[in-house]
């Protein structure tokens, strides 16, 4: 595997890091001479890749990344790219180029970077794939995400507590239904999003079967379901699009993926004559303040937050170990292959968060204060 080649070649420096740091990032050991080349959190560049600046969530992401970086002594080469792969591409390459030591990339389209992370992999750079895996290529060395399939039943399961088919211990009701539903799902460049799908249906179809749920326009396929590049006005032209299908048909819950996507639902809802105080139960995910306030506002019904903190702590406590000369944590060396290898991963857990947690999940966590919301 090519992280043996990489720790191999950071080896020497990782013993001169440990001595620096006194076996311990609290240790307060002066840095051992050298002979003037940068050790680990001692300036080495860090490019950091994020696909867009359109979602609070990734601005989020990118701001924690660095500031944790720059916390261990990291210089820290932070780029959005806006949802435009071609500069994504230039991005990663201009930090190859400008003497980045290591890469974490939340790639834009997972399939399109195997000619740049050749150059990464030709330079001795390890990669760290950031909440998106990269398919294709053989020089992806570590994942940090979250568990995506179990997101995907969390939303299914908040689905159906709303609906009132579970209980809010998750067990069945006597509710026989049946709801009328409909079904979003992410976007198909996004390896994600077919994670997402597949442990929301697995948990939804057996009900689907039983009658309890029905899919008045049909559309029960993750190809008919997908929005690309997760646009939220291009959820909104959908929603548009099967409410004049469905006709009088009233829905009782959509599935929505992810926040932004449940914005752009619920405005075709209530343009299509769905009053804000009556709207089907509706999901999301990634906790995004404008849906955390139609949450309280009674609106959106559930969101899936994923403490964006923690995926940043994993994904620099990954740089950290690697040009340390250490090999980092993983939980999970079986679930992600990219068509090139399994990629070492680690899944961090998520949480269903309605009007009834909000404010224990977000607010005493120190997500949010208050006043955001």
């Amino acid at each position: 595997m090519k992280k043996h080649r990489i720790l191999g070649a950071v080896a020497a420096a990782g013993v001169i890091a440990l001595l620096a740091t006194g076996c311990g990032r609290g240790g307060t050991a002066e840095p051992a001479a050298s002979d003037g080349a940068d050790t680990g959190g001692q300036g080495q560049i860090v490019g950091v890749a994020m696909p867009t600046q359109q979602s609070e969530r990734w601005i989020a992401d990118g701001a924690n990344v660095q500031s944790q970086l720059e916390e261990l002594g990291y210089t820290v080469d932070l780029q959005y790219a806006n949802d435009d792969i071609p500069t994504q591409v230039s991005q990663i390459e201009n930090m190859i180029s400008s003497g980045a030591e290591a890469l974490i990339i939340a790639s834009i389209d997972g399939t399109t970077l195997t000619d740049v992370l050749a150059q990464a992999g030709d330079a001795g750079i390890p990669v760290i794939a950031y909440d998106r895996l990269i398919n294709g290529s053989p020089n992806v060395d570590y994942y940090t995400t979250f568990d995506n399939y179990q997101v995907g039943v969390q939303q299914a399961t908040s689905l159906l507590t709303g609906l009132g088919v579970l209980d809010e211990s998750g067990e069945r009701t006597d509710e026989a239904g049946p709801f009328n539903i409909e079904l979003f799902a992410g976007s198909p460049d996004d390896n994600n999003a077919t994670f997402f799908w597949n442990g929301a249906m697995d948990t939804l179809q057996p009900l689907i079967d039983e009658g309890v749920l029905e899919v008045p326009s049909g559309q029960v396929e993750f190809e008919q379901a997908a929005i690309l590049r997760w646009l939220p006005e291009t959820a909104q032209e959908r929603m548009e699009n099967i409410l004049t299908v469905i006709g009088d048909t009233r829905l009782d819950g959509v599935l929505s993926p992810y926040d932004g996507l449940s914005i752009g639902i619920i405005s075709a809802l209530t343009s299509g004559g769905y009053s804000t105080d009556a709207l089907p139960v509706i999901t999301g995910q990634d906790a995004e303040v404008g849906s955390v306030q139609s949450i309280i506002a009674g609106e959106q019904y559930s969101t899936i937050f994923k403490d964006t903190r923690l995926l940043a702590e994993q994904a620099v406590a990954m740089v950290d170990a690697l040009l340390s000369g250490e090999e980092p944590e993983v939980n999970d060396t079986e679930t992600y292959d990219n068509g090139e290898l399994i990629v070492p991963s680690y899944l961090l857990e998520s949480t269903i968060v309605t009007v009834d947690n909000y404010e224990e999940v977000l607010i005493e966590s120190g997500y949010y204060d208050e006043g955001d919301l």
